[in-house]
């Protein structure tokens, strides 16, 4: 790596510390990450206490290490969880901790894992995580996913070259997306949010009820409750401080009514789900639950997400992006989440998102349920966006408009 990727490095790790956690003075960090990325780790904890943080702690983990237990522990084994993690970090939440998950995905890690041990090992995770995932879901803390390569990613992205080039052309893109190969990186993203936020302003003016999807494999309408919003991925944490919790991000979205998703949805790019690829899926709606699938790879992971709880078979979150964007015009499958749902339209499955009810924050459950709020463990994303997906609106008096027309804002 040369000199520009040094420099590359440092506008990233500003980035994250500067736009996605926007960390205030005399504020705590904590940083999740895996163990191969310490020396990243390190180079954000310094950019952290330089932007005024009080104390910056680091909980390293390694994913090999879920691969083995998931190979060797017994079926009450996969059932343990200490509690004590999850309490420590409501209480860091309590204090208005800014958390960073740092990413370092292998996509195949769990691909001949038995599926079933896999979907209770992240049944468990999730059930222990849940308190906490509301400080997540709802903005209260400022919170930030980021990806850093590893080898195994790079070589799934491009296979077709050797592991340090591919590593070295992986780390381009990332670059390029965040816009932190340009000197400008923070006044390009200020701008950019500023466009977002315009277009979820232009959305909320338009009052639509439904959105109407068409594409290959795709024929879905979706309703809104009046009461829900849509927004950018800039948050505002209980604090009053703004975030951007996913860094690239190139989204607006809102949530769904639970209960008015009709039709056929098809992916258009692999999810990675847990270690595990599902590829060419199709989902069916009726009344807002998935009621038949279908995977060309990975239906046994599909199946089990579905199966997760009564809310994982409903969708949480409803999100467009434009064709012509950074991350698309790679031409790229990053086979991460993260980057594919940047480069296409997609919705979610599981939980819903509080920050996009008007006062979501502070309702009840039972007022949560009135807007069509769904509730779940889980919130997965997955892509049906392409150059052929058109979308129209309809307002409350049945007018259509179109938003979307091969793919883009029209």
């Amino acid at each position: 790596m040369n000199t520009r990727y040094n420099e590359n490095l440092e506008r990233y790790a500003d980035l994250i510390v500067r736009v996605g956690l926007n960390i205030q003075e005399g504020q705590q960090v904590l940083i999740s990450a895996p163990v191969t990325t310490y020396e990243f780790v390190r180079m954000v904890t310094e950019k952290a206490y330089e932007a005024g943080a009080l104390h910056v702690m680091s909980d390293f983990y390694d994913e090999e290490l879920k691969k083995i237990r998931l190979e060797k522990s017994s079926e009450e084994g996969l059932k343990v969880y200490h509690h004590w993690r999850q309490k420590g970090y409501i209480e860091m939440a309590e204090d208005n901790v800014a958390l960073l998950n740092l990413i370092a995905p292998d996509p195949s890690l769990l691909k001949d894992a038995d599926p079933e041990r896999v979907a209770l090992l992240n049944k468990v995770a999730a059930e222990a995580s849940k308190e906490f995932s509301s400080y997540i879901g709802g903005g209260k803390i400022s919170w930030l996913i980021a990806a850093y390569p590893t080898h195994q990613w790079a070589e799934s992205v491009f296979p077709e070259l050797e592991r340090e080039d591919a590593v070295e052309k992986l780390w381009e893109n990332i670059f390029y997306t965040t816009r932190t190969d340009r000197e400008e990186t923070v006044d390009l993203w200020e701008k950019h949010i500023g466009e977002l936020n315009e277009r979820a302003r232009l959305l909320n003016e338009a009052g639509y009820r439904k959105l109407h999807y068409k594409g290959p494999g795709t024929d879905l309408t979706i309703g809104f409750h009046q009461k829900t919003k849509w927004i950018s991925a800039q948050f505002t944490n209980d604090r009053g401080t703004p975030f951007v919790p996913n860094l690239p991000t190139e989204e607006v979205f809102t949530i769904p009514d639970r209960t008015s998703v009709n039709g056929v949805v098809s992916s258009t790019k692999p999810l990675n789900y847990g270690g595990t690829l599902i590829k060419d899926f199709t989902l069916t709606f009726k009344a807002g639950k998935v009621v038949d699938f279908s995977a060309e790879e990975g239906y046994e992971t599909l199946k089990n997400l579905l199966a997760a709880d009564e809310g994982a078979s409903y969708l949480g979150e409803v999100a467009l992006v434009p064709h012509d964007s950074p991350i698309s015009n790679t031409n790229i499958i990053f086979n991460n989440t993260l980057y594919d749902e940047n480069a296409s339209c997609h919705i979610a499955l599981g939980r819903a998102l509080s920050v996009c009810v008007e006062n979501g924050n502070n309702l009840t459950e039972e007022e949560l349920n009135e807007v069509g709020f769904n509730q779940s463990m889980i919130h997965v994303d997955f892509m049906i966006g392409s150059k052929e997906l058109n979308i129209d609106g309809e307002k409350a008096d049945g007018t259509l408009e179109p938003i979307f027309r091969n793919g883009d804002w029209v």
